[in-house]
Parts: structure tokens; sequence; C-alpha cells
């Protein structure tokens, strides 16, 4: 059985590609990567690195040759490619190489949710669904990592400031993402969906967690949209950036992320950390 993972050269792919090697030998993986001399100096010894730009279905198609199962990790957006279009080079090559399962990087809840993020996830869950490939949509929530400014104010004895009010969302640390993407791909018999995520929190449960974990006391502002959004264009962030910044905060504040599924660590076989836990790691990776 040979496995590949796309996107392998990212935080998710490579830690996801360093969990495969772990469950079925690096001989059985293959990383496809934009940039393969990168790919070369962070992967694992013995697996096989092949071409995988989400722009070349030709190229995609020909690097999937021989590959039973593939871990697809979704694209970031903003790219001179539409996402979309990305998204359908690597469902349309995988579909021409043969391959028989398609495990995605899909968005909470993405078939009924109208949140702008989760459309293109959306749309690339129905084409997958077309082809009639055999496929498990992993429906990651919220990762700690995605809040490193708010932790790190915090951390620092700033101010904690965010507008999503009482929103909740389901954070967890993206190393049990990935590692869970990595299981679900092994998996003889893997559910058509799984809505991963942590316990489900608030930014208030947040700001708890970050002065139990750093002893430090610090004032916490829950405040508009509009005086977010303006904070961070004092801090130096264009307007289009802190567009983007202050939709997250929306994202939550209107429910997008809020969930109760124990999916994350069913897959994983072990509990997850405390939320404090959690900030802690997250801090300690950055100290270093």
């Amino acid at each position: 059985m040979k496995y590949a993972i796309t996107g392998s050269t990212g935080h998710f792919g490579l830690t996801a590609v360093e969990n495969l090697v772990k469950e079925v030998g690096a001989d059985n993986v293959v990383a496809l990567a934009r940039n393969e001399e990168k790919a070369k100096k962070l992967l694992p010894a013995g697996v096989e690195i092949r071409p995988g730009s989400y722009e070349d279905a030709d190229e995609l198609t020909a690097s999937l040759k021989g590959i039973d199962r593939l871990l697809f990790v979704s694209s970031q957006p903003g790219g001179k490619v539409a996402r979309l279009d990305q998204h359908r080079n690597v469902i349309t090559a995988a579909q021409n190489a043969g391959v028989k399962f398609i495990a995605y990087t899909s968005f909470p809840h993405a078939d009924q949710s109208d949140a702008p993020l989760a459309q293109d996830h959306k749309e690339t869950e129905k084409i997958i669904a077309a082809t009639g490939i055999d496929h498990a949509f992993l429906r990651n929530n919220w990762y700690v990592e995605n809040e490193m400014s708010v932790i790190d104010a915090g951390a620092q004895g700033d101010a904690f400031v965010y507008s999503a009010a009482e929103g909740r969302a389901g954070w967890a640390l993206e190393r049990f993402y990935a590692e869970a993407a990595a299981k679900v791909v092994t998996l003889d018999a893997p559910k058509d969906v799984y809505e991963f995520a942590g316990a489900s929190h608030t930014y208030a449960d947040l700001a708890d967690a970050v002065k139990a974990a750093t002893g430090k006391i610090f004032t916490v502002n829950s405040i508009t949209d509009a005086e977010y959004h303006q904070g961070l264009q004092d801090s130096g962030l264009d307007n289009a950036t802190a567009d983007l910044v202050t939709g997250f905060q929306t994202l939550i504040r209107d429910g997008n992320l809020d969930e109760n599924t124990s999916d994350l660590p069913d897959v994983l076989g072990h509990a997850l950390p405390s939320f404090t836990d959690s900030v802690k790691e997250v801090l300690a990776k950055k100290a270093n």
C-alpha cells in the first residue's frame, strides 16, 4: 500500500508525514511538494519526494501514479490560481492516476456552513464525492496556534483583546489534527466525515488559560468588531488583512466553530491536553 501527502513541507503536512511514517514506514510514504529541495531538507529519511504543485494537474497525475491512498491537505487562499481550481487539479489528478481513497482537510460542517471560509471546502467536498472515490472529510476546527498574537500579548502582560463576545471554538493544537489525519488515511473502514475539534471554549476561557499558564496578570477587553479592526490597523496591518483577521472573530462569535464532538480524541486514541497545557506548549515552542 502506497500513501501520499500533498503540501508536505507546510507545518501541517510535515507533521502528518512524520506521523504517517510511524504508522506505515517511510518506504510506503510519498511526499508531494512544490519545492522538492526544501522537502529533502525537512522530510524524514526514506520518504520518496515527488513534484506536487497544486497548479499543475498533469504533474500531479504523474506524481500520484501508483498511489493507493492520498491525504489531500487543502491549499491556502490568495494564490495566483484560485484555491478551488487548485483543489480541482488535485482531485482530477487523483482520479486519473487511479487513487482509491482521499482524506481531505476541510472546514467544520462545510456542507451546511454559510461562512465565507467554508465555501471552497464545501465545493471541494462536492467534487470529491462526485468522483466516486472513497473518501473521508477531515473537518478541522481552530488551531490554538491561530491565537498566538493574543496569547503572546497576555504572556507579556499586555491587554488581551477580542471581539468574538461569547462565541466558542473547538481549539486544539495543530499537531493533533495532523496526527489524526495520518491515522485516518490508514484506517480500513474510516468514516465519511470527521468533525475534528478540541473542547469548545470562549476567548474569556482562553484568557484564563493564558493566566494559568504564565502567572501573568493582564486586562481582558471584549470590544466591537469596529474597534478590533481599528486596533489592527493602528498596529500596522493593512485594511485587507485587518478585514481578514476581524472576520475570524466574527466567524467564532456567529457560532461557526462551536463544536461538541469526540472525533479527534477517538481517532488519536487518547485524550487531548487541557486548554492551559496547550497554551503552555505553544508558548514553549515560540520561546525555542
